[in-house]
């Protein structure tokens, strides 16, 4: 079945203008490093479940330790008294001198919550900590419903936007 989705691309070019969310009290952000391809594998099959995320399913497990062990890619992983919570990858293009949230998520049973508006806060801010211009991403209406708001409402501005038919049979 084709449907037709709208995907917005946005970004931020100053850690100015963050419009952070409040911090959650028992919440750690913490970097894997070494990367573990594993907790990227879960958050993408465990988050992606809902948003079609689908790219990655057929990716072998080599593959994933080749894309989580680019010296380029950074894996961070919200908890909260241990429990996971969410997880953002960020991408830097230091030659560009941009970074982009390459996916970002909460597990089902946290959203609604106001963790997704404190881990992108602090997604923003990781992004520009490498002399960074623009930190970037794009959402789609296949994503949750409140992800375009809470991008806008971080103070990510929409640069570009497109209607794409998608097959999702």
């Amino acid at each position: 079945m084709i449907t037709k989705v709208d995907r917005n691309y946005l970004e931020i070019n100053s850690p100015d203008e963050i419009n952070s969310s409040e911090q959650k009290i028992n919440c750690k952000i913490e970097v894997k490093n070494p990367p573990d391809f594993q907790i990227n594998k879960f958050f993408y099959k465990q988050i992606g479940k809902s948003y079609r995320w689908i790219d990655r399913l057929v990716w072998d497990d080599v593959k994933w330790m080749n894309y989580t062990n680019n010296s380029n890619l950074e894996t961070y992983v919200l908890t909260e008294n241990e429990e996971l919570i969410g997880f953002f990858e960020l991408l830097f293009h230091l030659e560009l001198r941009k970074c982009e949230i390459a996916y970002f998520g909460i597990l089902d049973q946290y959203i609604g919550q106001k963790y997704g508006g404190y881990l992108l806060s602090e997604a923003l801010k990781l992004g520009f900590r490498k002399k960074t211009k623009k930190v970037w991403l794009h959402t789609c209406s296949l994503d949750h419903k409140n992800a375009l708001k809470n991008y806008l409402k971080r103070g990510m501005k929409i640069f570009r936007s497109e209607t794409i038919n998608l097959d999702i049979s």
